[in-house]
C-alpha cells in the first residue's frame, strides 16, 4: 500500500489590495506580453481593465480577452484557444473571474503551449487523457468569487456538449503559478452566486476530509502519482480550517453581502479548501454534480446570466451531498461528526450519528436559498438512470471515495436526493 503523499500548491498572495500588485509579480516571472482572461460580466465591472492598466504601468504589454463562457464547454474552450493563438504570442496569462475564467485560461495556456486538440487532453474515458508535453506559460489566477478553488488546482472543468457530460482536464502543469486572492474584489458578488460558490467551498473541504486515506491506495511509481492522492495530514489541516471559517461566516455573507468580515472569512475559507482538496481530491458529490450540470434542460438560476439554462457548479455539487455523506458515514464516523461540529458547534438541529452532518448541510442549504434537491433544478425519477451513467463516468473522482461506489449506490443517492427536506 502507499506510504507517500504528495503536496503541491501555487504561490499565494492574499489580502485587500493584492490585485493591484500584479505588475511586479509578472515582471519577476519574465513576462513582457500578458493576456488578461475574463468574462463579459466581470469585464463590465472594470476590474480586468484595471488589472491590464496596472500591468501596462509596469511596462508590460497587456491585452484583454472577455469571451469566457460561464460554465465552459468544449466549444467555448476551443474558441478561446484559437483567440489566444491568433492574438499571441503571450508570455503569461492572468485569469480574472470565477472558476469559468480560471479554467478557460488554463485551457488557453495548454492549447497554445502544447500540440494537439482539446479533446486529446480531456480525462479518459471521455477524452484521450494525453499528458501535456513541456512547460506551460505562467498563469496568475485572480478569483472574483469565493468558492471554485480553481486558483489552487490542477483541474480544468468543462461540459462536453455532444455527450451531455461535464468532465475535466487534470495535470500538474495546469496549476497556476500564483493565486492572488483579494477579498475586496468579491464584495459585489450577488447573494445567489455567494450561496452556490460557497457550497462548492464546503463540498471541497468535506470531500477532501472524508476521502479515502492516501494509505488506502496501491503504491505507485514516483512518476505515476496523481495530484489527487486522498486524505492526508496536510490537506486535513486546510479542510478543518475552511470548515471552521465557514460555520459562522457563510449565512452572513449570503444575507449581508456588505459584511466585510464575512466576505474576508469566506475568501480565506475558499483558499484553505482549495489548498486541501487540490491535493486530497473530491469524490461522490462532485461526481454526481457533473451530470446534474451537464444534462440541465430548463433551469435558470437567479443571479446568473439568463441567456441559457444552467445549474451552477457549486449548486450541482451540493444537491446530493447530504445523501452522499450518509453513504460514507460508516467509513469514519468520528471524522463526519467532527466536520458537523466544525460547521455547527452548537448542534442547532439536534441530530446525531449518521444524521448530524446531513442535517447541518440541509439546514444551511435551505437557509441560503439552494433548491430543494435535484427535483428543484428540473430532474425527476425518470432522469435518475442517465444521471447515474454520467456520474459513473467520473471514475477519477469516485476512486477517491472512502468506500467502493457501484451504480446501484449512486441510484439510491440520486433518488433520495430528489428532495433534501
Amino acid at each position: 500500500m502507499e506510504s507517500i503523499f504528495t503536496y503541491g500548491a501555487p504561490g499565494l498572495k492574499f489580502g485587500e489590495g493584492a490585485v493591484d500588485e500584479l505588475g511586479p509579480d509578472l515582471r519577476r516571472m519574465g513576462a513582457r506580453r500578458v493576456l488578461v482572461v475574463t468574462d463579459a460580466g466581470v469585464a463590465a465591472t472594470g476590474l480586468p481593465e484595471r488589472v491590464a492598466a496596472g500591468l501596462r504601468s509596469c511596462g508590460i504589454e497587456a491585452g484583454v480577452f472577455d469571451g469566457v463562457h460561464v460554465e465552459p464547454t468544449d466549444e467555448s474552450l476551443v474558441l478561446a484557444g484559437q483567440a489566444a493563438a491568433s492574438s499571441g504570442p503571450w508570455d503569461a496569462f492572468v485569469a480574472v473571474g470565477g472558476g469559468s475564467a480560471i479554467d478557460t485560461a488554463k485551457a488557453m495556456n495548454l492549447l497554445v503551449s502544447c500540440p494537439g486538440e482539446l479533446m486529446d487532453y480531456v480525462n479518459a474515458p471521455v477524452g484521450g487523457g494525453r499528458t501535456p508535453e513541456g512547460p506551460l506559460r505562467p498563469l496568475v489566477a485572480v478569483p472574483t468569487t469565493t468558492g471554485t478553488g480553481s486558483e489552487s488546482t490542477t483541474v480544468c472543468v468543462l461540459d462536453v456538449l455532444s455527450m451531455k457530460v461535464k468532465t475535466g482536464i487534470s495535470h500538474a502543469a495546469l496549476r497556476p503559478a500564483l493565486a492572488v486572492v483579494d477579498p475586496d474584489v468579491m464584495m459585489s458578488q450577488p447573494p445567489e452566486v455567494t450561496a452556490s460558490a460557497g457550497m462548492d467551498i464546503l463540498c471541497h473541504a468535506l470531500e477532501s476530509y472524508t476521502a479515502k486515506p492516501f494509505t488506502g491506495f496501491e503504491r505507485k511509481e514516483a512518476d505515476r502519482r496523481v495530484p489527487y492522492c486522498g486524505s492526508n495530514p496536510l490537506a486535513d489541516v486546510f479542510a478543518e480550517k475552511a470548515m471552521a471559517l465557514l460555520g459562522p461566516a457563510f449565512r452572513t455573507a449570503v444575507h449581508d453581502g456588505g459584511n466585510r468580515r464575512a466576505r474576508y472569512d469566506m475568501a480565506l475559507a475558499a483558499t484553505f479548501a482549495g489548498l486541501g482538496f487540490g491535493n486530497a481530491g473530491v469524490h461522490i458529490p462532485h461526481s454526481n454534480g457533473y451530470p446534474i450540470a451537464g444534462r440541465v434542460r430548463d433551469f435558470r438560476p437567479s443571479g446568473y446570466p439568463q441567456d441559457e439554462p444552467m445549474v451552477p457548479h457549486g449548486m450541482s455539487v451540493c444537491l446530493t451531498a447530504p445523501e452522499a455523506f450518509r453513504f460514507t458515514y460508516s467509513t469514519d464516523p468520528g471524522r463526519h461528526e467532527r466536520a458537523a461540529a466544525l460547521l455547527d458547534p452548537s448542534n442547532t438541529d439536534g441530530a446525531d450519528g449518521a444524521e448530524r452532518l446531513p442535517a447541518v448541510l440541509a439546514s444551511l442549504m435551505r437557509d441560503i436559498g439552494i433548491p430543494n434537491g435535484i427535483a428543484g433544478v428540473g430532474y425527476g425519477e425518470a432522469d435518475v438512470p442517465a444521471l447515474v451513467e454520467g456520474a459513473m463516468a467520473q471514475q477519477r473522482l469516485l476512486a477517491i471515495a472512502p468506500r467502493p461506489v457501484a451504480a446501484e449506490d449512486l441510484d439510491g443517492i440520486f433518488r433520495r436526493s430528489l428532495a433534501n427536506w
